[in-house]
């Protein structure tokens, strides 16, 4: 038992030293490396959002075509839902999670238009909305697809729209889901 735990020890610490490596790389050449982004959303169903994101733009790029290059970014997020629907259980509800972003822009220039799309992961507060509308369980997944652009001499300024869709994916019935439009602005550092 004892050499088995040594062996797989050994086999995956070079792995983690190059993941280490990659971080720790990415991270030291980046001109942006955080941000924050607030957003203002609607729903169905007279729901309100805003949205406080923290970004973590870690400078990976890769797939340079035309000009354009794939790249990620970690983002943090806390949001806040406001239900005005006159029968709300729950009028105030928050929303927590975490979304990594894959951004498909353009290289270089003062303006730097982009798509992107995430697959993320929400914690909602309170399941129950109204009466006749709740979710099963406080866990969601958060998808999202976008288009924006950055923006500045520096790219210190981005702004964005987003479709975004909140569900569970069926892990438990009830499943509504949620649709949000939203805008949302951010500040790179």
């Amino acid at each position: 038992m004892k050499s088995r735990k040594l062996t797989w020890q050994a086999r995956s610490a070079p792995g983690a030293v190059i993941v280490l490596c990659a971080f720790c790389t990415a991270g030291a050449r980046a001109e942006n490396s955080f941000g924050i982004q607030i957003g203002p959303g609607v729903a169905a169903h007279d729901v309100k959002k805003l949205d406080l994101g923290l970004v973590w733009d870690p400078g990976l790029q890769w797939w340079h075509i035309g000009g354009y290059h794939f790249t990620v970014v970690g983002e943090g997020h806390v949001a806040y839902w406001k239900l005005d629907a006159a029968d709300a259980v729950y009028s105030h509800i928050w929303e927590f999670g975490v979304t990594p972003v894959f951004r498909f822009i353009k290289d270089t220039g003062w303006f730097k238009p982009f798509i992107e799309a995430g697959v993320g992961i929400r914690f909602l507060s309170h399941l129950r909305q109204t009466p006749d509308r709740a979710t099963s369980t406080s866990f969601q997944f958060a998808n999202m697809v976008g288009v924006g652009a950055q923006f500045g001499e520096h790219g210190n300024y981005q702004v964005g729209f987003r479709f975004q869709h909140l569900s569970n994916a069926d892990i438990k019935q009830p499943n509504p889901g949620m649709n949000f439009s939203q805008i949302y602005f951010q500040y790179n550092f």
